[in-house]
């Protein structure tokens, strides 16, 4: 069903259809059929893909060397309210034409931030009113809500580690209102993006007592959502730097030890983005498997950086090899844990019609479902898990299994390693596994 307010902001643009790899229509999908089951599951709810607000509906394209070059026809008004509502409006109207079952946001995504905390609230459950009506409408849903608590200049030395106590209780306040807006539009998740809770100097910084606080904070958010009724999943989202020239949540193990070394690791799982995985020096596909490893595969941030740049583009993914590595990890991990798929990405600075954020998430959809597909026929009609499995044999059984099991001494490992045969060069196949990625997809 295709959601419009009074007038309709994307004209000439109706419903994305899917209509398979032959297709030249640019605006239709070429693999991603929402209803196709995919080992079990359709890809609509593999994917649960949702519509980032800041990206599609707030930022404008601009940098540091010039102001935004999009300009976008719902934020004419001069009246906060009205021109919230009008992004709404368009938020809805592309949500549905494409498709998607759900969007995220930050809290001023949805409504600009007032001069003060009460007259931000006091928009935000204006707002959150008239967004409640069209979810109703549409059927589009939350798949997480946070609190933007980087943008503000009050936060430029952190939020919840700040060292003045005065600003880690203004975060609070504005984390307080970002939970109940979340639960009042049915967010089924919550995240928590540390922007600023890092370092630019170690020089001037407690790192103990800074983390000691993040932890605090994420405590009393924990519970007292939990005390309003939500039982969704929290996210952490980890990022090495940038802003911050070293940030508390670095990577997915760097969160998991946070995480568990403050015993929060039973509400909290992880939310990978892919552009943030690369700046931590790591592939995608890594982050994901230390994720599923740990139990804590939530979510993930959809993206891509570029090579040749050192900071977060947050480009539409493309990379199909890129893609189609992760989506081995994600099948094999069972799946998301709670969340889905959040496009946290952006046109480009000189993509100024706004046809072009259609094709930009046609094109992500697309990649991802042509990758779940390539990574479905690897594991079902390949030798890709007989040869792994393979690698491992040697623990399957005999002393091998009671070392994998814990029933082996030190003492009796260092005696099967005088006694038994010299171990054997065995080679690893890396390219072989390689060409069957290039085999299936």
């Amino acid at each position: 069903m295709i959601l419009t307010g009074d007038q309709e902001f994307y004209k000439g643009i109706g419903a994305i259809p899917f209509e398979g790899k032959e297709s030249d229509n640019p605006f239709a999908f070429k693999y991603y059929n929402p209803e196709q089951v995919v080992m079990g599951k359709p890809m609509r709810d593999h994917f649960k893909f949702a519509i980032a607000y800041w990206h599609s509906f707030c930022g404008q394209g601009g940098d540091p060397f010039g102001p935004g070059t999009q300009q976008f026809p719902w934020n004419q008004s001069n009246d906060p309210m009205q021109r919230a509502r009008d992004k709404a409006d368009a938020a809805f109207e592309l949500i549905t034409k494409l498709g998607f079952d759900y969007f995220c946001f930050h809290d001023v995504d949805l409504v600009d931030e007032a001069d003060s905390l009460a007259e931000t609230e006091k928009r935000l459950h204006q707002i959150a009113d008239y967004i409640s009506q069209k979810k109703k409408a549409s059927g589009v849903k939350v798949l997480w809500g946070t609190a933007n608590c980087f943008s503000n200049p009050v936060f430029m030395n952190g939020a919840a580690t700040n060292p003045d106590f005065n600003v880690v209780a203004r975060a609070g306040a504005q984390i307080k209102m970002a939970l109940d807006l979340t639960l009042s539009l049915g967010g089924e998740n919550y995240v928590f993006w540390g922007g600023r809770e890092g370092y630019m100097s170690l020089l001037n910084t407690d790192m103990g007592r800074e983390l000691d606080h993040m932890a605090q904070l994420l405590s009393m958010a924990r519970d007292y959502a939990r005390g309003q009724g939500f039982t969704g999943t929290f996210f952490i989202e980890p990022k090495p730097m940038e802003p911050m020239k070293h940030q508390y949540d670095f990577d997915a193990a760097t969160a998991i030890g946070f995480l568990k070394t403050y015993g929060l690791e039973k509400d909290f799982k992880l939310n990978i983005e892919v552009n943030h995985a690369t700046l931590a020096q790591h592939s995608f596909e890594h982050e994901l498997a230390v994720a599923a490893h740990a139990g804590m595969l939530g979510s993930i941030d959809a993206n891509r950086g570029d090579n040749q740049n050192g900071w977060d583009t947050d480009q539409f993914p493309v990379n199909l090899y890129e893609v189609t590595e992760a989506m081995l990890v994600f099948l094999q991990a069972g799946g998301l844990q709670g969340g889905g798929i959040n496009f946290d990405a952006k046109i480009r600075r000189n993509s100024t019609d706004l046809e072009d954020v259609f094709h930009a998430h046609i094109g992500g959809a697309d990649t991802f479902a042509r990758a779940l597909l390539t990574a479905e026929k690897i594991l079902t009609h390949s030798s890709f898990s007989a040869l792994r499995k393979e690698r491992y044999a040697s623990f399957d059984t005999g002393s091998g299994a009671a070392f994998e099991k814990g029933t082996l001494s030190l003492e009796a490992l260092a005696e099967i390693a005088f006694n038994g045969n010299p171990p054997k060069r065995i080679s690893g196949k890396q390219e072989r596994f390689e060409n069957i990625i290039n085999q299936f997809i």
